[in-house]
């Protein structure tokens, strides 16, 4: 980290007003298109190459059979469930643990998880109503369940603290941000392992974005999406596990989370409320709640899913809200749109910035936004806006600054 952003960080620091205590993200895992560990994302933000990659299998559901996606490869350790929903949401987990370990992490007296998934393990139960069965064995039956893989995990690690999980369609991981914030501000636990899985690229799913009009299969993803950009269509599909291990001690922090918001627009099942009332009200909570300026904000990692109505939302609370902010930018054209593990995996791509100097921005195509960052580009001091604008009307917005000593 460079002098220049350690002093900005400090000074930034000095003038905030909040009353909360910042919590810390000191471990973190991943599965996703890339691979089976944090590594194979780091390297993919590295090279900017994307992990969409052409998929066949969807015969009867895409014309040709085949789409571009980033799905998760079967890869996974059987003894962590027969399913590759288990298998990537323990493996996420377990990196994230053993990695805030090695960092110096001990866990407090009250470790709790909370886990953000949209429809859970659902090639399982995909395959499970197509069976027909009319009886199940009992173990198939658990290992349906949401709640199980969260007590195999807390199990493993001998973990006691509260767990459950939270749905908010795309906005999921970052609503499960703020709820495990509010678990350690108010003492309801020490620390709060943050689990966002979502494996739902089957064709049912995939076809029914598509007929929606926001997401794109027979295009590759800087031809299909592109964020914040001229001829952009929508969304390619994605698939994420991730784990991050949340704290409010600061040993091995990779970055400082402040504060977040949700609001809700209750205006339209899919559509975004055309006045944007209750999305700017959501930003300027998260601010309010983080003790953070306008003028301290140097970037958004924004939602930008690359369609036409909530780029532009976004895109105007960025004009209006932040002025003074660097640049915009959104990683869905690397890793796919991974929905409720979207903001969780687009999170680490924060973490990335700050450890490494750099914004993992996807390479610009065509004329856009004048403050969209254009490919890996040097990072400028101050704060990280992370919003998650999730279909139906749900706003979620996380404040997130460098690790405090």
């Amino acid at each position: 980290m460079s002098d220049a952003v350690q002093s900005s960080s400090r000074n930034s620091t000095s003038r905030r007003t909040g009353r909360k205590s910042p919590i810390n993200i000191t471990g973190m895992g991943a599965v996703t298109g890339y691979g089976w560990g944090t590594k194979h994302l780091w390297d993919g933000f590295l090279l900017g190459e994307s992990a969409v990659r052409l998929t066949p299998g969807l015969e009867g559901y895409v014309d040709g059979g085949e789409a571009y996606l980033s799905l998760i490869t079967d890869e996974g350790d059987r003894r962590d469930g027969p399913s590759r929903f288990m298998q990537a949401a323990r493996f996420a987990g377990r990196e994230a643990v053993n990695d805030a370990l090695e960092r110096g992490w001990k866990p407090g007296r009250v470790v709790g998880l909370v886990h953000s998934i949209e429809a859970g393990d659902i090639e399982s139960w995909s395959e499970f109503y197509r069976s027909g069965e009319s009886k199940v064995r009992p173990k198939r039956w658990v290992n349906l369940l949401p709640s199980t893989v969260i007590s195999q995990f807390m199990k493993e690690h001998d973990f006691h603290g509260p767990t459950m999980s939270v749905s908010a369609m795309c906005a999921t991981a970052n609503a499960a941000m703020i709820t495990a914030k509010s678990w350690i501000d108010s003492g309801v636990a020490d620390d709060v392992i943050l689990l966002a899985t979502d494996l739902s690229g089957i064709p049912q799913t995939l076809r029914g974005f598509s007929d929606l009009g926001v997401a794109v299969l027979n295009s590759p993803p800087l031809e299909a999406c592109r964020p914040f950009q001229e001829g952009s269509r929508g969304f390619v599909g994605g698939e994420a596990a991730v784990g991050m291990v949340l704290s409010g001690r600061t040993t091995g922090s990779y970055a400082s989370v402040l504060g977040g918001a949700m609001t809700m627009d209750a205006y339209n099942l899919v559509g975004v409320a055309p006045d944007l009332q209750e999305m700017f009200r959501c930003f300027r909570l998260a601010m309010e709640d983080a003790g953070a300026d306008p003028e301290d904000v140097a970037y958004m990692n924004a939602h930008g899913p690359g369609t036409g109505m909530c780029d532009a939302a976004e895109a105007k609370v960025l004009d209006e809200l932040f002025p003074d902010a660097r640049g915009i930018f959104s990683v869905k054209p690397l890793v796919g749109h991974c929905q409720s593990a979207a903001a969780a995996v687009e999170t680490l791509a924060t973490l990335y910035a700050f450890q490494t100097g750099y914004i993992p921005a996807p390479p610009q195509v065509a004329p856009g936004h004048p403050k969209l960052v254009n490919g890996r580009t040097p990072r400028m001091p101050g704060l990280m806006v992370k919003s998650s604008i999730g279909m139906g009307g749900y706003n979620t917005v996380v404040i997130l600054d460098e690790p405090h000593d």
